[in-house]
């Protein structure tokens, strides 16, 4: 399960934050989470409570927001939210895609005191 390490990954960034900043606390953790990054949401929130455990984030939740897989067309340009994991432009139904959305894993605000 590499979503423990990526936990214990994420944490270390909010506990550095927390340093930084002279705060004592975690809340929360936000994260985006692109879908095809290869994370369960799931797993990494049920690794995210034991990593916490004994550490000022104890009581903290990660709050992750989905990002949709985006694909831009290599023949038309056209920019589109691929469904199903269907890499077809809609416009002109080419396979030629290129994925520009959808592989994030990254901290994006951290809630601290």
């Amino acid at each position: 399960m590499h979503e423990m390490s990526i936990a214990e990954g994420i944490l270390d960034i909010a506990l550095e934050t927390m340093r930084n900043n002279d705060a004592s606390i975690i809340h929360s953790v936000q994260l985006d989470l692109g879908l095809m990054s290869g994370v369960e949401p799931d797993a990494l929130s049920f690794c995210w409570d034991a990593v916490t455990k004994g550490t000022p984030a104890e009581t903290s939740k990660i709050d992750i927001h989905t990002i949709p897989i985006t694909g831009q067309c290599l023949d038309c340009d056209t920019i589109f939210d691929v469904q199903d994991y269907k890499f077809i432009c809609p416009h002109c139904e080419s396979r030629l895609v290129n994925t520009i959305g959808g592989r994030e894993l990254q901290v994006t605000s951290i809630d601290i005191d």
